[in-house]
Protein backbone atom coordinates (compact mmCIF):
# COMPACT_ATOMS: atom_id res chain seq x y z
CA UNK A 1 0.00 0.00 0.00
CA UNK A 2 1.43 3.39 -0.68
CA UNK A 3 1.80 6.33 1.36
CA UNK A 4 -0.15 9.79 0.73
CA UNK A 5 1.57 12.27 -1.00
CA UNK A 6 2.31 15.56 -0.35
CA UNK A 7 3.91 18.81 -2.16
CA UNK A 8 7.57 20.15 -1.14
CA UNK A 9 5.53 23.20 0.29
CA UNK A 10 3.46 21.07 2.06
CA UNK A 11 6.37 19.14 3.50
CA UNK A 12 7.93 22.26 4.51
CA UNK A 13 4.95 23.71 6.46
CA UNK A 14 4.61 20.62 8.08
CA UNK A 15 8.28 20.88 9.04
CA UNK A 16 8.35 24.68 10.14
CA UNK A 17 5.07 23.23 12.46
CA UNK A 18 6.87 21.14 14.35
CA UNK A 19 10.43 22.86 14.57
CA UNK A 20 7.96 25.65 16.17
CA UNK A 21 6.94 23.60 18.70
CA UNK A 22 10.29 22.39 19.83
CA UNK A 23 12.60 24.91 18.79
CA UNK A 24 13.52 28.12 19.00
CA UNK A 25 14.82 28.48 14.73
CA UNK A 26 16.63 31.23 13.71
CA UNK A 27 15.42 34.07 11.85
CA UNK A 28 16.97 33.22 7.86
CA UNK A 29 16.75 29.16 8.28
CA UNK A 30 15.71 27.93 5.25
CA UNK A 31 13.99 24.16 4.29
CA UNK A 32 14.15 22.40 0.91
CA UNK A 33 13.38 19.19 0.25
CA UNK A 34 15.89 16.96 -1.68
CA UNK A 35 15.48 13.63 -3.51
CA UNK A 36 17.45 10.87 -1.89
CA UNK A 37 17.96 7.69 -2.50
CA UNK A 38 15.37 6.89 0.31
CA UNK A 39 13.04 8.78 -1.06
CA UNK A 40 13.05 12.11 -0.27
CA UNK A 41 14.46 14.44 3.17
CA UNK A 42 14.85 18.07 4.08
CA UNK A 43 17.64 20.16 3.60
CA UNK A 44 18.47 23.17 6.34
CA UNK A 45 20.57 26.07 5.29
CA UNK A 46 21.28 29.64 5.76
CA UNK A 47 23.77 32.39 4.95
CA UNK A 48 26.81 32.97 7.62
CA UNK A 49 24.86 35.14 9.65
CA UNK A 50 22.16 32.59 10.58
CA UNK A 51 24.57 29.75 10.89
CA UNK A 52 26.50 31.69 13.27
CA UNK A 53 23.12 32.51 15.27
CA UNK A 54 22.32 30.64 18.77
CA UNK A 55 19.71 27.16 18.60
CA UNK A 56 20.90 26.82 14.72
CA UNK A 57 22.61 23.56 14.98
CA UNK A 58 19.35 22.62 17.27
CA UNK A 59 17.00 23.62 14.42
CA UNK A 60 19.23 21.28 12.13
CA UNK A 61 19.31 18.25 14.43
CA UNK A 62 15.39 18.67 14.96
CA UNK A 63 15.13 19.36 11.13
CA UNK A 64 16.57 15.67 10.57
CA UNK A 65 14.90 14.11 13.11
CA UNK A 66 11.15 15.59 11.45
CA UNK A 67 12.09 14.42 8.09
CA UNK A 68 13.16 11.22 9.05
CA UNK A 69 9.78 10.72 11.27
CA UNK A 70 7.22 12.41 7.89
CA UNK A 71 9.45 10.72 5.28
CA UNK A 72 7.93 7.08 7.06
CA UNK A 73 4.53 8.61 6.31
CA UNK A 74 4.66 10.63 3.30
CA UNK A 75 5.90 10.51 -0.56
CA UNK A 76 7.03 13.45 -2.28
CA UNK A 77 4.12 14.54 -4.67
CA UNK A 78 5.95 15.45 -8.01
Amino acid sequence: MSRPTRTAAELIAMARAELKAHVDCPDGFEIEVIHSDAGWEFRGHGDAATVARPGYPECVAMLVQIGDHLGKQYDLKG
